[in-house]
């Protein structure tokens, strides 16, 4: 089967919701279009998990001003100090300054249902100049994943285009978008891969196993097991956790984003 890039956005939409990540189209979301963060779904997080540390609405405000204040160039530094944050969290300092301060994870590995994620398609972002990204993967409000389709019936077009249009056009046009991402998906239905939005395209890989005792798939089965092994909720949230690396001296804009093997068999050995 072969799809054009509105059948195949539409499809991949289907699959996300199957495993209970909530479809928005981008025009349903009301919004300037320079704001890349969903302020709404990240206020709703944080009070959500935080409510019972006292946390005030002007604290929340900290939060989102601290999360929106990195500078979108260079972007590759913005990203790495973004995904510090994302990782380790940071210290919030109280308003009140008698009540002890405590550590803000923007994501929830505990409990996992207390995050909001989404999938929103056709959202139009301006930075530079207007970009209109295929689909993006949102947790908590924040733009961790973007994805990429190309027609797999169009001649003289590959997913290497979309390779292009992230890592090249989008990251010279909406950085303000960019700093945020965890991970990019590259996509024709057939072909099917994910890598860092630094990375060249041979580094791309597909994720080719739901779980570990699966056998490899490929083709447009590798578009099912994307979906439901690597967006599985709490392995998503794992994944861009604890499995993402910025070497502490890179020289090229170096970040290492776990491919399938890596991430079951690091899980194995530290289960056992």
């Amino acid at each position: 089967m072969k799809f054009t890039e509105d059948s195949l956005e539409r499809a991949v939409i289907e699959l996300f919701g199957e495993i209970s990540i909530e479809h928005v189209h981008g025009q349903e979301i009301h919004r300037a279009s320079e704001d890349v963060i969903l302020a709404d779904d990240l206020e709703h997080y944080l009070f959500s998990r935080y409510s019972g540390d006292g946390i005030t609405a002007t604290e929340i405000k900290q939060v989102i001003n601290r999360v929106t204040s990195l500078p979108n160039i260079p972007i590759y530094e913005s990203n790495r100090a973004f995904m510090g944050i994302l990782s380790e969290g940071f210290i919030l300092n109280r308003d009140d300054r008698t009540q002890k301060d405590f550590l803000v994870k923007l994501l929830d590995s505990e409990n996992i249902e207390r995050n909001v994620f989404k999938i929103v398609n056709q959202i139009e972002v301006k930075g530079y100049e207007k970009r209109i990204p295929d689909a993006i993967v949102y947790i908590n409000g924040l733009p961790l994943v973007v994805i990429e389709f190309k027609s797999a019936i169009k001649e003289n077009t590959t997913i290497l285009d979309a390779h292009t249009q992230l890592t090249v056009r989008y990251k010279r046009d909406i950085p303000n978008l960019l700093k945020y991402n965890a991970f990019c998906v590259i996509s024709d239905g057939v072909n099917n891969k994910m890598g860092s939005l630094f990375a060249p395209y041979e580094f791309y890989y597909s994720w080719r196993k739901v779980n570990n005792s699966d056998e490899p798939r490929d083709g447009i089965d590798s578009l099912f097991t994307m979906v439901r092994g690597l967006f599985d909720k709490t392995r998503l949230v794992d994944v861009i956790e604890n499995f993402i690396f910025f070497p502490d001296n890179a020289k090229n804009n170096e970040k290492y984003v776990c491919r399938y093997p890596q991430y079951y068999a690091a899980k194995k050995l530290y289960e056992n």
